[in-house]
């Protein structure tokens, strides 16, 4: 029987989860109490029982009982049971953010400010993220894109990535991102914006990319940057990150950061143990 606790920081989308497991297969059941955990674990694995597939969603709500998981995680491991754990995570911004547009009350505010629920969740959560099976970043993910991983490591049963990398594109004349881990501007590159046929196209244009990539500099900073990132994303992985984002940056975000993000994401994907995702934020200005 294939058991899988799901859990995470609230706003992170444990709902939408929950509910693409349902989707495929998984027997549902949302905010047990923690200690009737393992009592529920004894009821499916009865002899005779007809379930293959159960997801159990635990929330700060259950917060009296969340000290306990842990020990309670150990002890199913003792026993054999193949407990797995998804977590799910978001940046501090991104989950108030959410919580701000939904105008709905953080469990753990008490009443009080977002921030300091989002705050307090993390410190009650931050030994079970540890021992997680599976931790997936949705700050920069879509629900589609977010379905498709979970599709990819439950009903696929495909090699999970620890690390999402997003390559973004962007101009500086709006702003670095603020959730860049790695930024990098290629406004040295010449900017093909003076020339009045390129001045409306993008880098997904044919004619604007290989204006860009003619010269001898984006091809040796592409080299540099690739060989930089093999260096750091494995180390990366080793201390626990799981959500890297590398910004390219030019004057608008249209031209010449659109060209490098685009080359640096093809030479990027599937060679490594990481997914990869490419958007472009300010291609349309």
């Amino acid at each position: 029987m294939r058991f899988v606790i799901v859990t995470g920081m609230s706003g992170s989308g444990k709902s939408t989860a929950m509910k693409m497991l349902e989707d495929a297969g998984f027997y549902c059941v949302d905010n047990l109490p923690v200690r009737l955990v393992e009592k529920f674990m004894e009821l499916l694995i009865q002899p005779g029982g007809e379930l293959s597939k159960v997801a159990l969603g635990l929330d700060a709500r259950s917060e009296g009982g969340i000290g306990e998981l842990e020990q309670i995680l150990d002890r199913l491991k003792g026993n054999e049971y193949q407990a797995e754990v998804l977590f799910l995570d978001a940046g501090d911004e991104t989950l108030i953010r959410r919580y701000k547009e939904t105008r709905r009350i953080h469990p753990l505010s008490q009443g009080g400010r977002v921030e300091d629920g989002v705050r307090r969740e993390r410190e009650l959560f931050e030994a079970i993220k540890g021992k997680a099976t599976y931790v997936i970043d949705t700050s920069n993910l879509l629900t589609r894109e977010f379905k498709e991983e979970l599709e990819r490591i439950f009903v696929r049963g495909e090699d999970y990535n620890n690390l999402m990398i997003t390559v973004l594109s962007f101009g500086f004349k709006y702003g670095i991102p603020t959730d860049a881990d790695l930024v990098f501007d290629v406004r040295f590159l010449p900017n093909p914006f003076y020339f009045e046929e390129m001045r409306h196209q993008t880098g997904n244009d044919e004619s604007v990319r290989n204006y860009v990539m003619q010269f001898e500099e984006a091809e040796v900073f592409l080299q540099k940057l690739e060989d930089m990132l093999q260096f750091l994303i494995p180390n990366y992985i080793k201390e626990g990150k799981y959500n890297l984002v590398i910004a390219v940056g030019c004057t608008g975000g249209r031209h010449r950061s659109v060209t490098l993000a685009n080359a640096l994401y093809e030479r990027m994907k599937g060679k490594g143990d990481y997914g990869i995702k490419l958007l472009h934020r300010d291609i349309t200005r």
